[in-house]
């Protein structure tokens, strides 16, 4: 039996991409689509939106209970009602959203102890795999390496930096011993901006069309070790959502990551 899955954010860039792909793998069965009570497009069938989408399933602003995981693309304001809802009625989430307060992470991890939850900064499987890489590589060139984070982004990106490359600094100050956030240079600037030692400074770029960039660069006297991953289109992280979807509909309760759907723990 295919899972029920409903999408939250389903008109956005992410949205469209995971509904499709998702129709495409024949591997879900779409019944719900969820986007901001003010959209243009809430009532409307699906397939009147999208060609190939459902006739069935019409763009709604609440979540219908005929569901077995939401996937949530939202922006940040919008990740409080999935998780109500997901908590409420037993629902597996996968939760793509990116700049979460603490109250809402707090909120997350409280749904994660009734409701099984893949939370990621990044979904995609390149992305995770360097996840797991940086902070060995760290570790393995030690304390004389200068470690700096860039991010690129499209111009449309609210939250910086991203949380991949928060993700990425997190990582890093795991494996080598720093203290996270507390070590981040997020606003080196003026004429007195020297490194200081120990620090990782990240760096936001936003333009254009940019999918995602991030480069991780480790630097001494000598030499450079620069870790990098270039996101071509958003398909890679749809297909990594859906596939979090599809690995956790029979987990019990629980905080995941895109680690644990792929193996990488």
């Amino acid at each position: 039996m295919r899972p029920r899955l409903t999408v939250a954010g389903a008109m956005g860039r992410m949205g469209k991409r995971i509904i499709s792909l998702a129709i495409e793998s024949g591997e879900f069965d779409i019944t719900g689509a969820t986007e901001r009570p003010d959209h243009p497009d809430i009532g409307k069938p699906l397939n009147t939106l999208e060609a190939g989408w459902p006739e069935s399933v019409s763009l709604a602003s609440k979540y219908s209970d005929d569901t077995d995981v939401v996937i949530n693309f939202t922006l940040a304001e919008g990740a409080d009602a999935a998780i109500e809802f997901c908590d409420a009625n037993s629902v597996a989430l996968v939760m793509g959203a990116t700049g979460l307060n603490v109250e809402q992470k707090a909120k997350l991890r409280a749904a994660a102890e009734k409701v099984p939850v893949v939370y990621a900064t990044n979904m995609s499987v390149g992305m995770n795999v360097l996840f797991s890489l940086v902070g060995k590589a760290a570790q393995m060139l030690g304390d004389d390496y200068d470690i700096e984070i860039v991010e690129q982004h499209h111009r449309f990106k609210k939250d910086a930096p991203s949380g991949s490359a928060l993700t990425l600094a997190e990582n890093i100050c795991k494996a080598t011993g720093r203290e996270f956030p507390d070590c981040l240079d997020m606003a080196r600037s003026g004429k007195d901006a020297a490194r200081e030692k120990g620090a990782i400074g990240i760096h936001a770029v936003r333009a254009g069309d940019i999918t995602g960039i991030h480069s991780v660069i480790c630097s001494t006297l000598g030499e450079t070790v620069t870790l990098n991953h270039t996101a071509h289109n958003r398909d890679n992280f749809a297909r990594g959502a859906l596939r979090a979807a599809k690995w956790l509909v029979d987990k019990p309760a629980g905080l995941y990551s895109m680690g644990d759907v792929l193996g990488l723990k």
